[in-house]
C-alpha cells in the first residue's frame, strides 16, 4: 500500500509530514542506499521558497547515504530527466509540486535512463524510507546540520538544456510572428525568456518574475484563460502557458480561444500520420479526454487509446502499444522520439513546427475539433475512502453511468497528487452532465468533504 508516492512523487505542504525535515533527510539515505555505492545525483528545484531548504536537507541525506549530488538549479523539471540520461548519473531529483500552490512542495524521481520510476521501484525506496526513519534519534530530526548545504549550481546546465531544446526541432520558426509566453512564474522562467527570444519573431513574455510564492498564482497552465486573453489583447498569433515545473504546456489560438492538451494531441498526430511518423495509426490519452477528440481522430483514420490519468501510465500503455504520441488533456504531451518525459517547452517548440510547417494557424488545424459538453469538479476531501465503500455515491454513479451509457462518459477518481475527488461527467445532453456531477459532487461532500 502506497504511503507517500503518488501518481508524481511525494508531495505535500512543505514542513509537514512526508515533507518535514525528518522525512526528507530519510529520503535522500533511502534513495541512495538503494542506487548503490558510488551512486550520483543530479539535482533541480522549481521557484517555490520552501525550495531550496529541502534541496539542502535532500542533499544531505543523499551524501549520507553514500552519492554525490550536482545542482542545476532552478529548471523545469524535464531537464532533469534529460541531464540525468545525458551525463550518466543515477538519478534525477526535482524538488516541485507542479501545478499546487505555493505552500506545497514535492519530489520527483527519475532514474538513469530519464524515465520515472516505476511504481514498484517506488514502493521499494518506500519501505526503505521506512527502515530509515525507524533509525533515526527522533531527538534531532528537525534540526539543520551543517551538512545541510545546497550544492553549488553548474549554470551551464541551463544552456545544454536549451541547446537540446532547438537541436530536437531543427528549423523551427515564429516566422515573424508575436506570440505570449505564460512562465507561471515558475521554473520556466529560468529558460523560456532566451528560448523563445532565439527563434525569429517577437515574444511577449508574462509571469517570469517569481517570489517564492506567486508560483502558479492565477496564472500559468491552470489558468489558459490568462494567455488566451493577453493573445487578444496584443493581437499575437499564439501563446503558451506552462505550469510551475514546465513539464506540460496548454496554448491559445490567433482568436485567444484556449487550446488543451486533447487539440495538442490532434494537430500533432495528424501531422505525424502526414510524415508517416505515426506508429500504428494510434495515439494514447487518458480517461479524462474527451470524446469529441476520439471522434475527430476517427475521422483521420487514428485510433484512440485510454490510459489511468498521470503521464507515467500514458507512457506505459504507449510502450505497450508502440504509439509514437499520447498525452493529457492536462497538457503533458509525450514525444518518445525526442524526450523520455513530458516537456512543455518541447511541445511549444513542435506545435510551433506544426503551424510553421503547415503554413496555417493553430486554430485551422483543429477547427474540427467538436468536444461533447464536459464538467470537472474537484471536491476537497479529509481521507480517500474507496468510493464503492460509500452506498450513497456509488448509487448515484450507477445511475449517472446507466443513463449516459450510450452518449456520455463517468469517471470519478482521487487526484494522485492532491487532496481531492475529481468528479468528471461528459454528455450529448449538458443538462444531464451538470445534474450528475452535481449530484455525485454533493454526495462526495458529505461523506468526506473538508
Amino acid at each position: 500500500m502506497r504511503k507517500l508516492f503518488g501518481t508524481d512523487g511525494i508531495r505535500a505542504v512543505a514542513g509537514e509530514a512526508p515533507l518535514d525535515r525528518r522525512t526528507v533527510r530519510a529520503v535522500g539515505v533511502a534513495l541512495a542506499t538503494t542506487l548503490g555505492k558510488g551512486a550520483r545525483v543530479v539535482m533541480g528545484m522549481d521557484t517555490r521558497e520552501s525550495g531550496p531548504w529541502i534541496a539542502a536537507v535532500l542533499a544531505a541525506g543523499l551524501r549520507e547515504g553514500g552519492a554525490s549530488v550536482e545542482s542545476a538549479g532552478v529548471i523545469p523539471t524535464p531537464a532533469i530527466a534529460f541531464l540525468a540520461r545525458r551525463h550518466g548519473f543515477s538519478a534525477g531529483v526535482v524538488i516541485s509540486a507542479s501545478h499546487n500552490p505555493w505552500r506545497d512542495n514535492g519530489i520527483k524521481i527519475f532514474g538513469g535512463d530519464g524515465f520515472k520510476l516505476p511504481d514498484a521501484v517506488e514502493m521499494g525506496i518506500e519501505a526503505e524510507i521506512e527502515r530509515v526513519l525507524e533509525k533515526q534519534q527522533t531527538g534531532n530530526s528537525e534540526q539543520g546540520t551543517e551538512n545541510d548545504a545546497l550544492p553549488e549550481v553548474n549554470e551551464g546546465y541551463r544552456a545544454e538544456y536549451v541547446r537540446f531544446l532547438l537541436e530536437a526541432v531543427p528549423g523551427v520558426s515564429l516566422d515573424n510572428r508575436c506570440v505570449v509566453i505564460d512562465c507561471a512564474n515558475g521554473a520556466a522562467s529560468s529558460v523560456a525568456p532566451q528560448l523563445f527570444e532565439a527563434l525569429q519573431g517577437t515574444v511577449e513574455v508574462t509571469h517570469a518574475s517569481p517570489d517564492g510564492r506567486n508560483i502558479n498564482e492565477r496564472c500559468g497552465a491552470l489558468h489558459p484563460e490568462i494567455v488566451a486573453a493577453e493573445v487578444k489583447v496584443r493581437g499575437a498569433s499564439m501563446g503558451f502557458t506552462f505550469d510551475g515545473d514546465a513539464d506540460r504546456a496548454m496554448f491559445a489560438d490567433e482568436h485567444g480561444n484556449v487550446v488543451n492538451g486533447d487539440a495538442v494531441m490532434l494537430a500533432c498526430a495528424r501531422d505525424l500520420q502526414a510524415r508517416g511518423e505515426l506508429a500504428g495509426d494510434l495515439v494514447v490519452a487518458t480517461t479524462m479526454s474527451n470524446m469529441g477528440l476520439e471522434a475527430a481522430f476517427r475521422r483521420s483514420g487514428i485510433k484512440m487509446l485510454r490510459a489511468p490519468v498521470g503521464d507515467k501510465y500514458v507512457l506505459e500503455e504507449m510502450n505497450k502499444s508502440g504509439a509514437s504520441l499520447g498525452g493529457e488533456q492536462s497538457g503533458h504531451i509525450l514525444f518518445p522520439a525526442k524526450a523520455t518525459t513530458g516537456d512543455g517547452l518541447l511541445t511549444a517548440l513542435l506545435v510551433m513546427d506544426v503551424v510553421h510547417r503547415s503554413g496555417k494557424t493553430l486554430g485551422e488545424l483543429i477547427a474540427d475539433l467538436k468536444n461533447y459538453p464536459q464538467v470537472i469538479l474537484n471536491v476537497k476531501v479529509r481521507e480517500k475512502k474507496p468510493l464503492d465503500s460509500l452506498p450513497a455515491v456509488a448509487a448515484l454513479i450507477a445511475a449517472a453511468e446507466e443513463e449516459l451509457k450510450d452518449s456520455g462518459r463517468v469517471v470519478i477518481r482521487y487526484s494522485g497528487t492532491e487532496a481531492l475527488a475529481r468528479v468528471m461527467i461528459e454528455a450529448e445532453s449538458e443538462e444531464a452532465m451538470r445534474r450528475h456531477a452535481e449530484a455525485i459532487a454533493g454526495a462526495i461532500r458529505a461523506e468526506l468533504g473538508v
